[in-house]
């Protein structure tokens, strides 16, 4: 048996006079995290210099030498940041094959297990990019005469946004029961 939706069944978009009558749902926000915000702003202030990067060397024949640089810190911004929504979604790459056949009570120390060396993992990285930073000390941007920690900043907050998110995905597993190693079709918001 086929699981494509019957057509017909489906509501009509195109009404009888050749116009199309969609209606979309409303568009909520809410449940947006910070970290989705500021990944956003990092992604836009991206494009805007590739694309001043491009018109200056295409259009005016005169690259600006510093959107290079900068397009590659913003990168590095955007993915920090985009990872800790990757985190607080708990949609990683994880391996969940064996999980299926372990009993119960190995499965479930094993999530626990799991949950711990994340939040070390991420707690650690946080720490050795708080030493990078002391080591750099006033070191400049090759181009831009601005601190290189503001990069290394912006990693650190990605690290600390990360090891929060998962400790506070370790809190909702140990809560609930289960981790989404035990249960792949679970999501954060099942309680």
């Amino acid at each position: 048996m086929s699981n494509t939706p019957d057509l017909d069944a489906m509501p009509k978009v195109m009404g009888d006079d050749g116009q199309f009558h969609a209606t979309d749902d409303e568009v909520d926000l809410s449940g947006t995290p910070i970290e989705a915000w500021v990944a956003l702003a990092f992604f836009w202030t991206l494009g805007l210099t590739v694309f001043y990067q491009f018109f200056t060397r295409y259009v005016m024949n005169n690259s600006a030498s510093w959107t290079e640089e900068i397009a590659r810190y913003l990168l590095i911004a955007a993915v920090f940041t985009g990872a800790s929504i990757g985190v607080a979604k708990n949609n990683h790459i994880q391996v969940d094959f064996f999980y299926r056949f372990m009993p119960n009570w190995l499965s479930s120390g094993m999530g626990k297990v799991v949950d711990v060396m994340r939040v070390a993992f991420f707690a650690s990285a946080t720490y050795l990019t708080w030493q990078m930073m002391e080591k750099l000390g006033s070191y400049k941007m090759t181009i831009i005469d601005l601190p290189m920690n503001l990069v290394y900043g912006v990693v650190l907050a990605g690290f600390a946004s990360m090891c929060l998110r998962s400790i506070w995905v370790a809190r909702v597993h140990w809560q609930r029961g289960y981790t989404v190693l035990q249960r792949p079709e679970s999501e954060m918001t099942d309680r």
